[in-house]
C-alpha cells in the first residue's frame, strides 16, 4: 500500500469540494480559500493515523476544513470583505450573465449568515448528504433538516428583498 498515492487520490477526490466550502467561508477570497485548503490537507496528512473510520473519510475531511476556516475567522485582525468580482470571475466561465448575477447575490446573502448556518448551507450546496452534514457538524439530523429549511427561506428573502 502506497501512502502517498492513496493520499493523492483522497486529495484529488475531495479538494474541489473543500475549496468551494472554504471559498464560501472566505466570502469569495480565492487566496484565503486556497490557504485554508492547503492547511486542511496538511492536517489530514499529519493526523491520518488518527482517522478511526467511524465516519467516512469525506466527513472527516469536511470537519477538518470547517474547523480550519472557523478557527482562522475567529482570530483577531481578520476582516473578510465579500469580493463579488472574484466570485463573479470564478463563476462567469460556467454560467450566463443572469445566472452569474444570481449566484453572486446568493453568495453575498450567504455571507450574512452566522458561521454555523454558513457552514450548513455551504455543505448543502456541495450536495453533501444531510446525514453527513449532521455528523460533520455534530448536530442531530432532524436539527440539520430544520435549520437548512430556515436558511433556505432566509436566503430566498435576502435574494428577493435584499434583506
Amino acid at each position: 500500500m502506497n501512502i502517498e498515492k492513496d493520499f493523492t487520490q483522497i486529495y484529488n477526490t475531495h479538494a474541489p469540494k473543500v475549496l468551494r466550502l472554504c471559498l464560501g467561508y472566505a466570502s469569495g477570497d480565492g487566496d484565503l480559500a486556497k490557504e485554508w485548503l492547503q492547511e486542511t490537507f496538511i492536517k489530514v496528512w499529519n493526523h491520518r493515523k488518527s482517522f478511526n473510520q467511524k465516519s467516512s473519510i469525506g466527513t472527516w475531511i469536511y470537519r477538518i476544513a470547517v474547523n480550519v476556516c472557523l478557527s482562522d475567522l475567529r482570530k483577531p485582525k481578520k476582516t473578510i470583505q465579500v469580493d463579488d468580482t472574484v466570485i463573479s470571475q470564478d463563476i462567469q466561465e460556467d454560467f450566463n450573465e443572469d445566472e452569474t448575477d444570481k449566484i453572486t447575490k446568493l453568495y453575498l446573502c450567504i455571507d450574512k449568515l452566522t458561521e454555523q448556518n454558513k457552514g450548513l448551507i455551504l455543505l448543502e450546496l456541495e450536495e453533501i448528504p444531510q446525514a453527513t452534514i449532521a455528523e460533520t457538524l455534530g448536530l442531530a439530523h432532524n436539527a440539520v433538516r430544520t435549520r437548512l429549511s430556515r436558511i433556505r427561506k432566509a436566503l430566498l428573502k435576502c435574494m428577493t428583498n435584499g434583506k
